[in-house]
Protein backbone atom coordinates (compact mmCIF):
# COMPACT_ATOMS: atom_id res chain seq x y z
CA UNK A 1 0.00 0.00 0.00
CA UNK A 2 1.12 3.89 -0.16
CA UNK A 3 1.46 5.41 2.82
CA UNK A 4 3.06 8.53 4.48
CA UNK A 5 6.44 8.72 6.47
CA UNK A 6 8.41 11.70 7.63
CA UNK A 7 12.40 11.15 7.42
CA UNK A 8 13.19 14.56 9.55
CA UNK A 9 11.64 18.03 9.62
CA UNK A 10 10.28 18.93 6.15
CA UNK A 11 10.88 15.69 4.70
CA UNK A 12 8.18 13.83 4.22
CA UNK A 13 7.78 10.95 1.12
CA UNK A 14 4.71 8.83 0.08
CA UNK A 15 5.98 5.08 -0.12
CA UNK A 16 5.40 1.42 -0.76
CA UNK A 17 5.05 -0.15 2.57
CA UNK A 18 3.61 -3.74 3.73
CA UNK A 19 -0.14 -4.22 3.31
CA UNK A 20 -1.77 -4.18 6.77
CA UNK A 21 -3.23 -7.53 8.65
CA UNK A 22 -4.51 -9.00 11.91
CA UNK A 23 -1.61 -9.15 14.28
CA UNK A 24 -4.00 -9.56 17.47
CA UNK A 25 -7.45 -10.72 18.14
CA UNK A 26 -8.54 -7.59 18.80
CA UNK A 27 -7.06 -5.96 15.44
CA UNK A 28 -9.28 -4.56 12.38
CA UNK A 29 -7.85 -3.29 9.11
CA UNK A 30 -9.45 -0.47 7.99
CA UNK A 31 -9.02 0.77 4.36
CA UNK A 32 -9.10 4.24 4.43
CA UNK A 33 -11.50 6.95 2.27
CA UNK A 34 -10.69 10.32 4.17
CA UNK A 35 -7.68 11.75 6.22
CA UNK A 36 -6.00 14.67 7.01
CA UNK A 37 -2.72 16.57 7.94
CA UNK A 38 -3.08 17.64 11.75
CA UNK A 39 -1.83 21.03 13.15
CA UNK A 40 0.46 18.71 15.61
CA UNK A 41 1.99 17.04 12.18
CA UNK A 42 3.17 20.67 11.67
CA UNK A 43 5.72 21.00 14.99
CA UNK A 44 7.65 17.79 13.79
CA UNK A 45 7.61 18.98 10.40
CA UNK A 46 9.62 22.01 11.38
CA UNK A 47 12.08 20.39 13.95
CA UNK A 48 11.76 16.90 13.93
CA UNK A 49 15.83 15.13 13.29
CA UNK A 50 16.77 13.37 10.20
CA UNK A 51 15.88 9.37 10.21
CA UNK A 52 16.80 6.49 8.30
CA UNK A 53 13.70 4.91 8.53
CA UNK A 54 10.74 7.14 8.33
CA UNK A 55 7.82 7.93 10.46
CA UNK A 56 4.39 6.45 9.69
CA UNK A 57 2.04 9.71 9.65
CA UNK A 58 -1.58 10.65 10.33
CA UNK A 59 -3.66 9.99 13.00
CA UNK A 60 -6.93 11.00 11.82
CA UNK A 61 -8.96 8.82 9.23
CA UNK A 62 -12.04 6.82 8.80
CA UNK A 63 -12.45 4.37 6.12
CA UNK A 64 -14.11 0.66 5.42
CA UNK A 65 -13.54 -2.03 7.66
CA UNK A 66 -11.73 -4.99 5.51
CA UNK A 67 -11.30 -7.37 8.00
CA UNK A 68 -11.51 -7.96 11.89
CA UNK A 69 -9.58 -10.05 14.66
CA UNK A 70 -11.50 -13.54 16.60
CA UNK A 71 -12.00 -11.06 19.21
CA UNK A 72 -13.64 -8.14 17.39
CA UNK A 73 -17.50 -8.67 17.81
CA UNK A 74 -19.47 -4.94 17.37
CA UNK A 75 -17.68 -4.14 14.06
CA UNK A 76 -17.83 -6.51 10.58
CA UNK A 77 -16.73 -6.14 7.15
CA UNK A 78 -18.14 -3.13 5.15
CA UNK A 79 -18.52 -1.12 8.51
CA UNK A 80 -18.04 2.41 7.78
CA UNK A 81 -16.49 4.01 10.82
CA UNK A 82 -14.35 6.89 12.65
CA UNK A 83 -11.06 6.48 14.27
CA UNK A 84 -10.29 8.64 17.01
CA UNK A 85 -6.78 9.93 17.13
CA UNK A 86 -5.52 7.65 19.89
CA UNK A 87 -6.92 4.15 20.19
CA UNK A 88 -8.48 2.86 23.31
CA UNK A 89 -9.81 -0.50 24.87
CA UNK A 90 -12.89 2.04 26.19
CA UNK A 91 -13.04 -0.43 29.26
CA UNK A 92 -10.19 -0.19 31.56
CA UNK A 93 -10.37 2.29 34.66
CA UNK A 94 -9.09 5.63 32.90
CA UNK A 95 -12.04 4.70 29.79
CA UNK A 96 -14.71 4.47 32.42
CA UNK A 97 -13.37 8.05 33.66
CA UNK A 98 -13.74 9.61 30.36
CA UNK A 99 -9.83 9.65 30.30
CA UNK A 100 -9.43 7.31 26.64
CA UNK A 101 -6.19 9.39 26.23
CA UNK A 102 -4.69 7.46 29.04
CA UNK A 103 -6.08 4.13 28.06
CA UNK A 104 -4.27 1.15 29.40
CA UNK A 105 -4.08 -0.55 26.65
CA UNK A 106 -4.00 2.34 24.10
CA UNK A 107 -1.19 3.92 22.06
CA UNK A 108 -0.96 6.00 18.97
CA UNK A 109 -0.91 5.50 15.70
CA UNK A 110 2.30 5.62 13.79
CA UNK A 111 4.23 4.22 16.42
CA UNK A 112 4.64 0.46 18.39
CA UNK A 113 4.48 -0.97 14.92
CA UNK A 114 0.75 0.42 14.39
CA UNK A 115 0.48 2.44 10.67
CA UNK A 116 0.00 6.35 10.56
CA UNK A 117 -3.36 7.14 8.98
CA UNK A 118 -2.21 9.32 6.13
CA UNK A 119 -2.13 6.16 4.18
CA UNK A 120 -4.06 3.41 2.32
CA UNK A 121 -5.01 1.09 5.30
CA UNK A 122 -4.43 0.99 8.65
CA UNK A 123 -4.25 -1.87 11.68
CA UNK A 124 -6.17 -0.54 14.36
CA UNK A 125 -5.68 -2.25 17.49
CA UNK A 126 -8.49 -2.39 20.20
CA UNK A 127 -10.53 -2.00 17.58
CA UNK A 128 -13.95 -2.86 19.65
CA UNK A 129 -13.43 -0.39 22.30
CA UNK A 130 -11.64 2.60 19.35
CA UNK A 131 -13.79 2.35 15.89
CA UNK A 132 -16.92 4.46 15.86
CA UNK A 133 -19.53 3.27 13.30
CA UNK A 134 -20.99 5.53 10.86
CA UNK A 135 -24.61 5.54 10.07
CA UNK A 136 -24.03 7.07 6.10
CA UNK A 137 -22.80 5.61 3.11
CA UNK A 138 -18.85 6.22 2.42
CA UNK A 139 -19.69 8.63 -0.31
CA UNK A 140 -21.70 11.05 2.14
CA UNK A 141 -21.88 14.71 2.13
CA UNK A 142 -21.14 14.63 6.07
CA UNK A 143 -17.67 12.98 5.33
CA UNK A 144 -15.80 15.77 6.26
CA UNK A 145 -17.58 16.53 9.31
CA UNK A 146 -17.25 13.06 10.31
CA UNK A 147 -13.38 13.06 9.60
CA UNK A 148 -13.74 16.40 12.22
CA UNK A 149 -14.38 13.63 14.68
CA UNK A 150 -11.43 11.97 14.91
CA UNK A 151 -9.75 14.85 16.59
CA UNK A 152 -10.34 18.43 15.92
CA UNK A 153 -14.30 18.65 16.74
CA UNK A 154 -13.81 16.88 19.55
CA UNK A 155 -10.29 18.49 20.82
CA UNK A 156 -12.87 21.94 20.40
CA UNK A 157 -15.37 20.26 22.36
CA UNK A 158 -13.07 18.68 25.29
CA UNK A 159 -11.38 22.85 25.54
CA UNK A 160 -14.78 23.65 25.98
CA UNK A 161 -15.85 21.04 28.11
CA UNK A 162 -12.86 21.34 30.98
CA UNK A 163 -12.85 25.05 30.64
CA UNK A 164 -16.25 24.84 32.03
CA UNK A 165 -18.45 26.78 29.40
CA UNK A 166 -22.33 26.99 29.98
CA UNK A 167 -24.86 28.67 29.19
CA UNK A 168 -24.68 32.80 29.31
CA UNK A 169 -20.61 32.58 29.63
CA UNK A 170 -18.45 35.55 27.84
CA UNK A 171 -15.68 32.74 26.24
CA UNK A 172 -11.92 33.41 24.23
CA UNK A 173 -10.74 31.20 22.31
CA UNK A 174 -6.94 31.83 21.37
CA UNK A 175 -5.87 30.44 18.24
CA UNK A 176 -7.40 30.59 14.67
CA UNK A 177 -6.63 27.05 13.27
CA UNK A 178 -8.82 24.26 13.10
CA UNK A 179 -8.86 23.55 16.59
CA UNK A 180 -9.75 26.97 17.60
CA UNK A 181 -12.39 27.37 15.28
CA UNK A 182 -13.71 24.27 16.38
CA UNK A 183 -13.81 25.54 20.51
CA UNK A 184 -15.89 28.46 18.69
CA UNK A 185 -18.14 26.08 17.55
CA UNK A 186 -18.14 23.82 20.42
CA UNK A 187 -18.20 26.74 22.73
CA UNK A 188 -21.45 27.91 21.35
CA UNK A 189 -23.01 24.64 21.33
CA UNK A 190 -22.88 24.71 24.80
CA UNK A 191 -24.43 28.51 25.74
CA UNK A 192 -21.72 30.91 25.45
CA UNK A 193 -23.32 34.15 25.11
CA UNK A 194 -20.71 35.99 23.83
CA UNK A 195 -17.72 34.42 21.97
CA UNK A 196 -14.00 36.83 21.57
CA UNK A 197 -12.12 34.81 19.12
CA UNK A 198 -8.24 36.15 19.06
CA UNK A 199 -6.84 35.33 15.96
CA UNK A 200 -5.31 37.33 12.50
CA UNK A 201 -6.10 35.26 9.39
CA UNK A 202 -8.87 37.05 8.01
CA UNK A 203 -9.92 34.09 5.89
CA UNK A 204 -10.22 32.19 9.59
CA UNK A 205 -11.60 34.40 11.47
CA UNK A 206 -13.99 34.94 9.23
CA UNK A 207 -15.09 31.61 9.36
CA UNK A 208 -15.10 31.67 13.28
CA UNK A 209 -17.75 34.53 12.81
CA UNK A 210 -20.09 31.58 10.91
CA UNK A 211 -19.00 29.29 13.20
CA UNK A 212 -20.30 31.78 16.57
CA UNK A 213 -17.58 34.35 17.17
CA UNK A 214 -19.71 37.54 18.06
CA UNK A 215 -15.72 39.42 18.02
CA UNK A 216 -12.51 38.52 16.69
CA UNK A 217 -9.02 40.53 18.31
CA UNK A 218 -6.37 40.55 15.86
CA UNK A 219 -3.87 42.28 18.05
CA UNK A 220 -1.36 40.73 19.63
CA UNK A 221 0.72 40.87 22.97
CA UNK A 222 -0.05 43.21 25.27
CA UNK A 223 -2.16 45.12 23.19
CA UNK A 224 -4.31 42.27 21.92
CA UNK A 225 -4.84 41.61 26.05
CA UNK A 226 -6.02 45.33 26.94
CA UNK A 227 -8.41 44.98 23.61
CA UNK A 228 -9.81 41.98 24.92
CA UNK A 229 -10.38 43.50 28.33
CA UNK A 230 -11.86 46.88 26.86
CA UNK A 231 -14.48 44.66 24.91
CA UNK A 232 -15.29 42.25 27.71
CA UNK A 233 -13.59 43.48 31.19
CA UNK A 234 -11.98 40.41 31.28
CA UNK A 235 -13.14 36.94 30.51
CA UNK A 236 -13.89 34.20 32.78
CA UNK A 237 -13.52 31.09 30.52
CA UNK A 238 -10.46 31.19 28.34
CA UNK A 239 -9.49 27.87 25.52
CA UNK A 240 -5.80 27.98 24.31
CA UNK A 241 -5.57 26.33 21.24
CA UNK A 242 -2.27 27.41 19.93
CA UNK A 243 0.57 25.90 22.19
CA UNK A 244 3.05 28.81 22.29
CA UNK A 245 3.85 30.95 25.12
CA UNK A 246 2.57 34.60 23.74
CA UNK A 247 -0.86 32.35 23.52
CA UNK A 248 -0.65 30.96 27.45
CA UNK A 249 0.19 34.89 28.10
CA UNK A 250 -2.43 35.97 26.42
CA UNK A 251 -4.59 33.99 28.28
CA UNK A 252 -3.56 34.53 31.92
CA UNK A 253 -3.73 38.41 30.43
CA UNK A 254 -7.20 38.20 30.00
CA UNK A 255 -9.01 35.79 32.26
CA UNK A 256 -10.12 37.11 35.39
CA UNK A 257 -9.44 36.27 38.50
CA UNK A 258 -10.88 32.90 39.78
CA UNK A 259 -11.15 32.27 36.22
CA UNK A 260 -10.21 29.03 33.75
CA UNK A 261 -8.28 28.46 31.34
CA UNK A 262 -8.21 24.85 29.14
CA UNK A 263 -4.56 24.43 26.99
CA UNK A 264 -5.45 22.68 23.95
CA UNK A 265 -2.57 23.60 22.06
CA UNK A 266 0.60 20.91 22.43
CA UNK A 267 2.96 22.93 24.09
CA UNK A 268 6.22 24.49 22.33
CA UNK A 269 7.35 25.58 26.16
CA UNK A 270 9.01 23.33 29.42
CA UNK A 271 8.02 26.20 31.89
CA UNK A 272 5.44 28.36 32.13
CA UNK A 273 4.00 31.54 34.34
CA UNK A 274 3.54 29.49 37.80
CA UNK A 275 4.66 32.03 40.29
CA UNK A 276 2.75 33.85 42.83
CA UNK A 277 0.99 36.57 40.53
CA UNK A 278 -0.85 33.70 38.99
CA UNK A 279 -1.22 31.60 41.99
CA UNK A 280 -2.88 35.01 43.69
CA UNK A 281 -5.39 35.12 41.36
CA UNK A 282 -6.84 31.66 42.18
CA UNK A 283 -6.91 31.00 38.24
CA UNK A 284 -7.43 26.86 37.30
CA UNK A 285 -5.14 26.07 34.79
CA UNK A 286 -6.85 22.73 32.53
CA UNK A 287 -7.23 21.25 29.57
CA UNK A 288 -4.84 18.37 27.85
CA UNK A 289 -5.21 16.16 25.06
CA UNK A 290 -8.84 15.55 24.29
CA UNK A 291 -10.34 11.72 25.10
CA UNK A 292 -11.66 11.75 21.00
CA UNK A 293 -13.36 8.53 22.07
CA UNK A 294 -15.11 9.68 24.84
CA UNK A 295 -16.90 12.58 23.07
CA UNK A 296 -17.64 11.12 19.52
CA UNK A 297 -20.96 9.88 20.34
CA UNK A 298 -22.35 13.26 22.15
CA UNK A 299 -21.45 14.87 18.97
CA UNK A 300 -22.26 12.59 16.32
CA UNK A 301 -26.14 13.02 15.92
CA UNK A 302 -25.92 17.41 15.64
CA UNK A 303 -23.21 16.53 12.41
CA UNK A 304 -25.68 13.76 11.50
CA UNK A 305 -28.43 16.26 11.34
CA UNK A 306 -26.54 18.98 10.56
CA UNK A 307 -26.50 21.06 13.55
CA UNK A 308 -22.55 21.89 13.41
CA UNK A 309 -20.68 21.71 10.47
CA UNK A 310 -16.86 21.56 11.37
CA UNK A 311 -16.07 20.08 8.20
CA UNK A 312 -15.87 23.44 6.84
CA UNK A 313 -12.45 23.74 8.52
CA UNK A 314 -11.25 21.31 5.92
CA UNK A 315 -10.29 23.82 2.74
CA UNK A 316 -8.54 22.00 0.15
CA UNK A 317 -8.33 18.36 -0.61
CA UNK A 318 -5.17 16.64 -1.70
CA UNK A 319 -4.64 13.29 -3.08
CA UNK A 320 -2.37 10.80 -1.15
CA UNK A 321 0.60 11.02 -3.34
CA UNK A 322 0.25 14.92 -2.90
CA UNK A 323 0.33 15.04 1.22
CA UNK A 324 3.99 16.51 1.19
CA UNK A 325 2.54 19.48 -0.95
CA UNK A 326 -0.62 19.57 2.08
CA UNK A 327 2.19 19.61 4.75
CA UNK A 328 3.91 22.94 2.62
CA UNK A 329 0.68 23.94 2.38
CA UNK A 330 -0.19 24.05 5.86
CA UNK A 331 3.30 25.26 6.93
CA UNK A 332 3.14 28.15 4.79
CA UNK A 333 -0.42 29.11 5.98
CA UNK A 334 -1.92 28.72 2.65
CA UNK A 335 -4.66 25.61 3.90
CA UNK A 336 -6.00 26.11 7.26
CA UNK A 337 -6.33 21.95 6.91
CA UNK A 338 -5.68 19.52 4.15
CA UNK A 339 -7.92 16.59 3.37
CA UNK A 340 -6.15 13.76 2.23
CA UNK A 341 -7.87 10.96 0.05
CA UNK A 342 -6.21 7.93 -0.73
Amino acid sequence: MRATLMYGAGDVRVENRPDPGIVKPTDAVVRVVAACVCGSDLWPYRSMPATGTGRPMGHEFLGIVEATGPEVSRLRAGDLVVAPFTYSDNTCDYCAKGLHISCRNGGRYGFDGVDGGQGEAVRVPQADGTLVKLPVAADSALLPSLLALSDVMTTGHHGAVTAGVGRGDVVLVVGDGAVGLCAVIAAGRLGAERIVLAGRHGARTGLGRAFGATDVVAERGEEGIARIRELTDGVGKVIEAVGTRQALDTALGAVLDGGTISRLGVPQYEEGPIGPAVFMRNITLTGGAGPARAYIEQLLPDVLDGTINPGRVFDRTFPLDRTPDAYRAMADRRVLKALVTP
